[in-house]
């Protein structure tokens, strides 16, 4: 398999941080997470940022991250996980559509609750009935995670199941 970037996105709770460490692993890639970029860069955990700053200030720091590594400043051949509102800018969408493939990785509303539960550092769930924030969230971002270039159902799979569907399909494209 060519060495490519592959960049994972999705709703939270859709596996991005957990696949792409084992498929980065099983690739032999580096793995990155976008989010662990910007705490560190930012010295702030996300949820502080959300919290101080408000959302478009988070965005703009991810989108800043994001102009980096598809500028290569982070290196080639890598497995990121990507925020799952990273993709609503069309600029982020477009700049990791040409520097590597964009994977989404989805699942429903019951599964999403289920792997969240009652973890309050989701800072976009913080306000509200967790469902109907979910579900409003992924009928807004419905549009942007159909222009990703592969998209994988995860629920009722485990993580081999996902990362193999993910490598196939990588396989397929060369």
């Amino acid at each position: 398999m060519p060495l490519t970037n592959v960049i994972l996105t999705g709703f939270m709770g859709t596996g991005k941080s957990t696949v792409g460490r084992r498929l980065a692993s099983e690739m032999g890639l580096k793995f990155i997470d976008v989010d662990e970029v910007i705490e560190k860069e930012s010295g702030l955990p996300i949820g502080e940022i959300f919290e101080k700053y408000g959302e478009h200030h988070f965005r703009k720091i991810e989108s800043e991250v994001i102009r980096k590594l598809t500028s290569g400043e982070y290196g080639a051949g890598l497995v990121v996980s990507a925020g799952g509102g990273a993709v609503i800018s069309e600029a982020n969408r477009t700049a990791f559509k040409r520097w590597g493939v964009l994977i989404c990785l989805s699942a429903s509303p019951d599964e999403i609750l289920k792997r969240v539960g009652t973890n309050n550092d989701r800072p976009l769930l913080a306000a509200g009935d967790k469902r109907e924030v979910i579900e409003r969230l992924l009928k807004e971002r419905d549009g942007a995670y159909g222009d990703c270039d592969f998209t994988v159902a995860t629920d009722f799979k485990d993580i081999h199941e996902v990362v193999g569907i993910v490598k196939k399909f990588l396989r397929d494209r060369e």
